[in-house]
């Protein structure tokens, strides 16, 4: 979302696109990506929230807020401790069918917008827990997930929208 909003708004093509981009963005370029990460963001804090209760539903965890779950990187990392597994599944779960959706709302770009609304989770969870993240369980439960999102969102996007799908300059005349 980054990459495609910077690209948009200084005129610079990293990508060539199928048709004529002009080198001074309109109100509607940027609405547009505004709306798909908002769209994105409704998603995954929506199937993050869906993962969370089913967990805790299957796992019957009584003893944890299940709205500070997904922020939560507090909990001891132990597979004996059904708090630690509900936060572990229901973000790699997350992670796995946000990509899948993402794919659907954006169509292209998957990673972008997947790494824009990882970095935005990471700012909500310090500003929800007060404190930055220092447990290396939580930092690599959100980096696995972050590249299944991001491979099995490129990869449905390709498939089911490869007449939409931009492609490098350099590989146009290959």
């Amino acid at each position: 979302m980054l990459l495609d909003y910077c690209c948009r708004c200084c005129g610079v093509t990293l990508i060539k696109r199928h048709g004529p981009i002009s080198l001074k963005t309109t109100p509607s370029d940027t609405w547009v990506v505004l709306q798909n990460l908002l769209m994105c963001m409704v998603c995954f804090y929506s199937l993050y929230y869906i993962a969370v209760s089913l967990c805790i539903g299957l796992l019957r965890v009584h003893e944890i807020n299940s709205l500070l779950a997904p922020f939560d990187y507090t909990a001891q990392p132990s597979w004996q401790n059904p708090k630690y597994l509900v936060g572990v599944i229901s973000t790699e779960v997350t992670y796995i069918l946000g990509g899948l959706v993402f794919a659907w709302i954006v169509e292209e770009w998957v990673w972008d917008y997947a790494i824009t609304v990882t970095l935005l989770h990471i700012a909500m969870t310090v500003a929800v827990m007060s404190d930055f993240p220092s447990a290396e369980h939580w930092w690599m439960a959100l980096g696995t997930g972050l590249v299944m999102m991001i491979f099995g969102g490129q990869l449905m996007a390709y498939k089911f929208f490869r007449s939409n799908f931009v492609y490098p300059a350099e590989l146009q005349n290959f």
